[in-house]
């Protein structure tokens, strides 16, 4: 399996409505609210789980195996690009191709998402990876080998029944629209300019989604508990898909990139965007969230919000942050400078989408060497099912003061501290591992959502900075 992983501004086709309707929504938009929120759920909460609760070894077991294929997609997808002699810029960024390689099986967030008019309620996965919002859909008989039934259901997921809602309009296949987002993946035929868009999205893991492209209203609610509509949001209507997303009803794309889900509803209320992930060994029913606008997620820091520039155009659909290097325990380690460039084959990136952090093979050796000097006084252990490389029996409890202050610092100043148990990780059991896994180079490195935990992180994409501060991710 190869090939994954990524937000500017969206390029949406605006059909025409009542002006004064408009007008009125605008004004009620202002009057009632600066942003909204989604609520995300982690993979491993009770309603994912088959009603099966997991231990923590296979939870972690479960994540990593999923790191292992992102990660490998992510890489496939930076180096295709660089291959094909594209120069990676702004402009470029644009005409992506919509094959972003994502596999659904291994997303670690989902949410809830009311589409259409009147709206009908999707569970989706949140994908950073993924630049094309898409929901399983029936719409007359497009697409290769579509089910064209008007079942409930696709191999049992909700499914959303386009001629049901009055807002779900075709983009035309001879429109500029279709060629922006769907080239390459579009289908050959366009019988006359107002036929839909067909596209076959491919993955590179062998997986397709078939459908037409659309432009479709999405009811959100606000921060202050009132209800809003975003318009002419750009959404394939799947009739057919390759592969299994068990309970899930379809992607919520958001990807860097201009027609991306999250751009277009960050663009609307501030280009900003923020969230705070709990730790995924919190209780199952403890709940993360995704805050789209100007008003910051509402939960609590502990320290500084500190910035670093967020680099939007260096790394086309992913975000990345300039790194200067790596210390721990005050010193700051020898590593390649050509690690962390973007035109050297090298970046780092933030995804909220992997787990674990990844280092190029010359950085990983480098932190490894010196953390694993720091437990070296408690037994190693294997753990057969796991893939990470240094772990300890520390059943007779961990002195957490061994372990030396890890920090990754920006070109610009700015310094990210993660907790200690973010890159200690507590397998089960009393077994704890050093929280990083190898890459290869070139390719990118990774900030994974474990190290991302317990810190808010806010995003803005119009002043292109990374905002982040220490949180218990809760209100209280």
């Amino acid at each position: 399996m190869e090939g994954k992983l990524m937000i500017l501004l969206p390029l949406i086709v605006f059909f025409s409505t009542v002006e004064a309707q408009q007008h009125v929504e605008k004004m009620q938009h202002h009057q009632n609210s600066d942003s909204f929120t989604l609520e995300l759920v982690h993979r491993h909460a009770f309603q994912f789980t088959n009603n099966k609760l997991k231990t923590r070894q296979e939870r972690l077991e479960d994540l990593l195996h999923r790191d292992v294929i992102r990660h490998r997609i992510a890489s496939h997808r930076v180096q295709t690009r660089r291959r094909s002699g594209e120069a990676i810029s702004a402009s470029a960024s644009t005409e992506m191709p919509l094959a972003s390689a994502v596999d659904y099986a291994i997303a670690q967030y989902f949410t809830t998402l009311n589409i259409g008019t009147p709206s009908q309620k999707f569970r989706l996965v949140v994908d950073t990876g993924s630049d094309l919002t898409w929901v399983s859909c029936r719409y007359g008989c497009s697409g290769r080998g579509g089910d064209c039934s008007r079942k409930g259901r696709m191999k049992g997921n909700r499914v959303f029944h386009a001629p049901s809602s009055s807002s779900f309009s075709p983009i035309p296949c001879a429109s500029e629209m279709c060629d922006v987002v769907a080239s390459p993946f579009t289908l050959t035929t366009c019988p006359t300019p107002l036929t839909p868009c067909a596209y076959a999205y491919s993955y590179v893991d062998g997986s397709e989604a078939v459908g037409v492209l659309a432009n479709e209203t999405i009811t959100v609610g606000l921060t202050n508990g009132r209800k809003t509509r975003l318009r002419n949001v750009v959404i394939g209507c799947t009739n057919s898909y390759k592969a299994s997303i068990g309970h899930i009803d379809g992607i919520l794309g958001i990807s860097n990139t201009k027609y991306s889900f999250t751009t277009y509803a960050a663009e609307k209320f501030g280009a900003r965007f923020s969230y705070c992930l709990v730790d995924h060994l919190s209780h199952l029913n403890v709940t993360n969230y995704l805050t789209f606008g100007k008003r910051r997620n509402q939960v609590k820091v502990l320290g500084n919000t500190r910035y670093t520039r967020l680099e939007l155009d260096a790394i086309p659909s992913f975000y990345a942050v300039n790194v200067k290097g790596i210390s721990i325990g005050g010193k700051m380690l020898e590593i390649p400078m050509k690690v962390w460039d973007t035109t050297q084959g090298g970046g780092m990136i933030i995804d909220s989408g992997t787990s674990l952090t990844r280092l190029v093979d010359s950085a990983y050796r480098t932190v490894m060497e010196v953390l694993t000097k720091s437990v070296s006084k408690y037994q190693r252990v294997k753990l057969d099912t796991i893939p990470m490389e240094y772990c300890i029996n520390a059943t007779a409890g961990f002195d957490k003061t061994l372990v030396p202050k890890l920090i990754i610092h920006f070109k610009d100043g700015a310094r990210f501290e993660p907790h200690w148990k973010s890159y200690i990780i507590d397998a089960g059991g009393g077994i704890r591992c050093l929280g990083f896994s190898p890459a290869g180079f070139p390719g990118l490195s990774t900030i994974g959502n474990i190290m991302q935990q317990n810190y808010l992180w806010e995003f803005d994409l119009e002043g292109k900075k990374l905002g982040f501060a220490p949180s218990s991710c809760n209100n209280s």
